[in-house]
């Protein structure tokens, strides 16, 4: 599968937390993904980008907060987050990046 530019475009970037390194002993990994990207998408890029296989992928949504600097009120942007679990035998080091 080749690694065309729409993949890099889905994947924003890997997620490290707390609960995102509980999950990764499981064998699944989280990242930050494009907010109108879907779940074959993401599956596909990560396959991709990675050269892993994809076990299954769930996804969450944040709202954004609404937040106030000097008296002006803002809002932080949605954020859209993959979990995705991978094959046995399958890894993926978050740490070297893209």
């Amino acid at each position: 599968m080749s690694v065309k530019a729409e993949h890099y475009d889905i994947i924003r970037k890997p997620l490290v937390t707390e609960k995102s390194t509980m999950a990764s002993e499981n064998g699944a990994v989280v990242f930050e993904v494009s907010i109108d990207s879907n779940k074959p998408q993401i599956k596909e890029a990560v396959e991709a980008l990675f050269g892993v296989k994809v076990k299954a992928v769930n996804t969450s949504i944040t709202k954004g907060k609404k937040k106030r600097f000097r008296g002006v009120v803002g809002r932080r942007k949605d954020v859209k987050k993959a979990f995705v679990t991978l094959e046995d035998g399958n890894t993926i080091d978050v740490t070297t990046g893209l």
